[in-house]
């Protein structure tokens, strides 16, 4: 009899490797089900999370077909939270709870809780799993070695993201490394170069920062005002109005300014003054986000502003100009994740409450 019911590893996975592969291997020898969860799950492409959820639980139905199909090994996905932990906490402790009850309604056993189901988080010294056990003091620990513990996904994705791709083998199983080579022949990893060609010569250009930024994230009606970036990096991908603070201005004015180069935003009366709309400035949420991964271009620490404009049936007029490929306004409800340049969709999650 295995010591704990389940077991939970944690990871992007971006790619699966041989490293996480021998983890899982090792946790399957010590735990009855072992539940893997694959975190980024609702993120926009970009050149650190360049596969979707899919495509990751598609490499891993590749090569744990066997326990995937007996169910020794379940996926899930969770998505990301860079500004709470205990959002995060809540996603994972969920994912967990709902594989759990499933799992004993399939087998007929009544649960009545959880409190007697043994869980333990696994994973291998080289990643954070000690940050990660202190997020869940109510689970086990299962510390794992693995021989690959000097090698990461972010060797593999800068091994693949050259004009000649040369991943190496050796830390990939044949059906990864298949599936990265048909991968790395597609319409997608040429604009995923593209932009990791451009990100890598951004701090050659501009320095790594830190850099000051502003983004208004502007509400009327259960609407949002957002643009759609017209060039890299994440082109095509909607965004918040917002851009850099310039030498000369307040945080403030440049947050007012930026929303107007980007989306002229008016009403009847023609454009919206810059006075009226720092008016609708909701001044006690205005907030930091300082998060030190919430860029790929560099150390960029942003200031959003949360501007409620009056409720009324007809919004305000909007058109997308400056580097903006356009402008318009989205219901709140209709948007997901995966629409969204870096970590504005995080942003939008903190300053509208959702």
């Amino acid at each position: 009899m295995s010591r704990f019911h389940y077991g939970v590893f944690v990871g992007r996975f971006q790619p699966l490797h041989a490293g996480h592969e021998a983890v899982v291997r090792a946790a399957l020898e010590k735990v009855d089900t072992l539940i893997v969860l694959i975190g980024s799950a609702r993120q926009a492409r970009d050149p650190r999370n360049p596969f979707t959820y899919s495509e990751r639980a598609d490499l891993f139905s590749k090569v744990f077909k066997h326990e995937i199909a007996t169910g020794r090994l379940i996926l899930a996905p969770v998505p990301d939270h860079p500004y709470s932990d205990a959002a995060w906490c809540a996603e994972v402790q969920r994912a967990v709870n709902e594989i759990v009850l499933r799992d004993y309604n399939k087998s007929g056993v009544v649960l009545h809780g959880l409190k007697d189901i043994r869980i333990a988080l696994a994973g291998y010294g080289k990643d954070r799993t000690s940050y990660y056990l202190k997020l869940f003091p109510e689970w086990g620990n299962i510390q794992l070695d693995s021989q690959y513990g000097t090698f990461s996904s972010t060797d593999v994705r800068k091994q693949l993201f050259q004009r000649i791709p040369a991943v190496s083998r050796s830390v990939l199983s044949e059906e990864v490394a298949d599936w990265l080579d048909a991968f790395s022949m597609t319409e997608t990893f040429r604009e995923l170069l593209e932009e990791a060609e451009y990100l890598e010569a951004y701090p050659k250009e501009w320095g790594v920062g830190p850099f000051v930024t502003v983004d208004a994230v502007v509400i009327q009606s259960g609407n949002i005002l957002l643009v759609e970036r017209g060039q890299a990096p994440g082109q095509g991908l909607l965004a918040l109005p917002g851009g850099f603070l310039n030498p000369r201005e307040s945080i403030k004015d440049a947050a007012i300014r930026e929303l107007k180069e980007e989306t002229a935003i008016s009403d009847h009366k023609g454009e919206i003054p810059p006075a009226m709309l720092a008016s609708f400035i909701d001044s006690a949420s205005t907030r930091v986000f300082d998060h030190p991964d919430r860029s790929l271009r560099g150390r960029i620490i942003t200031h959003a502003f949360l501007l409620r404009l009056p409720e009324r049936r007809e919004l305000f007029s909007v058109t997308g100009g400056d580097d903006a490929r356009s402008a318009s306004w989205h219901r709140l409800g209709d948007l997901r994740p995966e629409q969204f340049f870096e970590d504005h969709w995080s942003i939008i999650e903190v300053m509208a409450g959702l």
